[in-house]
């Protein structure tokens, strides 16, 4: 049984609002910039909350006011902090009580640069008796619209952008094979690859009714191909599919081999979900229940999983744990569109782990196939792709609670102060901005811009709107995606992932992308 998609009722009905409020106002950003202004002087989980250490420790750059762990003095009175452009050379200065007060009384003075902070105790006589800290971090260019609109209408290039996918020769030959074509190196991460390949060819079906039947012979056979090399019945990790190959010139890395990632098979699960609302094929909804099954019997009583298993004997790498923004919604999915609630316990002691640990560390860090969580200090690998999906899964719930919508909040101002550049500082050297913005980088091991980077952090503003019918949330949504329909190759369609060469062109951050301006399609009748 289907309940109604509540985002699209209350996100429909906020742009109706904002379409009226936007008409009033002549298009004028001035209250929305001086809002962004307003909102940069509230640190995020400031040190002085007591976490130790601070979660911007490994942190490059600010957006919002930063508070640091930096630990007092005997004898001190008060802490001078100066800020120093480490270019100019210009200086902003102010006195606290803690030497973990926050930037806020200078902040919005500090113009965007490099800059140097120092952190100085002074005695009762007025002197500086030693210091206690210093960081060198990016004080950020502030969102500050207008932004250059989109190129072409959200749904047109979502549409291009699903097309080229679509027509990739590696995508078209599983119109008549049943295996991969590996001479695309990405189709080495099955799940995340191939599940994605399904999803791309059932929304190729459902919008392009032309190439419906094409498409769709795409999607079973690729989900034949995930269906055939899952692990057997019976095997720890029953009915997952891969994450990597066995064959080690296959699985992309060599540490790879005979290795799982635990949050990979609810990508191809997703897949599958997709492929049986477009054909009605039981086979393909049995086979994404028969994965939840799978987790259900694997969660650890405290709701955990591991990150990085054995994939035939199920025996994990090390102590490290996933989080859990990919299992979360894909439970949920189960429930909304499909009517199926077994896995009601699962997902409740899912979110109850999510929200005892990571949350109440405030450590959303990142479980990708080549940083697997181990060996890292907390927050080392801190990333969007985890913050901004969990927020979206907060504000997503019916009737979110008052706690769900500002943990929700504070996780969005993560992702965008750490990962969203409005603006970039020239290179010193050639005087030229080298990174294209507004763009949204993935996490601290991968610092480069990535799509799918952005279409997460548009959804979570996008999600933000729905719930609170913020406009400046709506605006930092449009700004994101109107620069990728910018960045999207006009004549292909194609939306480039990240600065590395067209063979690393991910069919999954595709899929994320364009998704997402199918969303805002939605939501602005654009």
């Amino acid at each position: 049984m289907k309940r109604t998609n509540n985002f699209l009722v209350i996100a429909l009905a906020a742009s109706l609002l904002f379409q009226a409020c936007a008409n009033q106002e002549s298009g004028s950003f001035e209250a929305v910039n001086r809002q962004a202004a307003q909102e940069y002087l509230e640190p995020i989980r400031p040190a002085y909350e007591g976490r130790n250490p601070a979660w911007n420790g490994f942190a490059r750059k600010f957006l919002y006011a930063p508070s640091f762990d930096f630990p007092k003095m005997d004898g001190a009175v008060s802490y001078k902090f100066t800020i120093k452009d480490t270019r100019s050379e210009a200086t902003w200065s102010f006195e606290a009580d803690s030497p973990d007060a926050n930037l806020s009384p200078v902040w919005n003075d500090i113009h965007p640069a490099d800059v140097h902070l120092t952190v100085e105790a002074i005695g009762a006589d007025g002197k500086v008796l030693g210091t206690v800290g210093e960081r060198d971090f990016l004080r950020d260019f502030p969102f500050q619209g207008p932004y250059p609109g989109k190129a072409m209408p959200y749904r047109e290039a979502a549409l291009r952008a699903a097309l080229y996918t679509h027509r990739m020769p590696a995508v078209q030959s599983w119109k008549t094979q049943l295996v991969p074509d590996l001479s695309y190196c990405l189709n080495a991460y099955p799940c995340k690859i191939i599940g994605a390949t399904i999803q791309n060819e059932v929304f190729i079906a459902e919008q392009i009714p032309a190439l419906r039947e094409e498409a769709l012979q795409i999607a079973r056979n690729a989900a034949t191909f995930l269906i055939n090399s899952s692990r057997p019945e019976g095997d720890p990790l029953e009915f997952f599919p891969p994450t990597f190959y066995e064959d080690e010139a296959q699985a992309g890395r060599a540490d790879n081999k005979g290795w799982a990632m635990m949050m990979e098979p609810t990508k191809a699960g997703n897949g599958f979900l997709d492929l049986f609302r477009a054909t009605g094929d039981s086979l393909y909804l049995d086979r994404a229940l028969k994965i939840a099954n799978t987790y259900k019997k694997l969660q650890a009583e405290d709701g955990s999983f591991p990150v990085k298993v054995n994939f035939v004997t199920g025996v994990p790498m090390n102590d490290a744990k996933i989080t859990h923004e990919y299992l979360l919604p894909f439970l949920s999915r189960l429930e909304t569109e499909f009517g199926v609630y077994d896995y009601t316990d699962l997902k409740e002691k899912s979110l109850k782990w999510m929200k005892e640990v990571p949350m109440k560390a405030f450590d959303l860090e990142g479980s990708f196939e080549d940083t697997y969580g181990y060996g890292c200090a907390p927050y080392q690998n801190l990333t969007n792709c985890t913050s901004a999906r969990f927020a979206c899964y907060l504000l997503m719930q019916d009737n979110p609670s008052e706690e769900d919508i500002a943990d929700a909040i504070d996780l969005i101002r993560l992702s965008e102060d750490q990962f969203v550049h409005w603006d970039y500082l020239p290179d010193d050297v050639t005087g030229v901005r080298e990174i294209p913005t507004p763009s949204t980088f993935e996490q601290y091991f991968c610092y480069e811009p990535v799509d799918a980077s952005s279409a997460n952090m548009a959804d979570a503003y996008l999600s933000l709107y729905a719930v609170t019918g913020d406009r400046l949330a709506l605006e930092k949504a449009r700004a994101l995606m109107d620069h990728l329909t910018i960045l999207q190759n006009q004549i292909t369609g194609m939306i480039i992932s990240i600065d590395e060469p067209v063979e690393y062109f991910w069919i999954n951050c595709n899929y994320g992308s364009l998704t997402t301006l199918m969303k805002l399609a939605e939501v602005t009748g654009e």
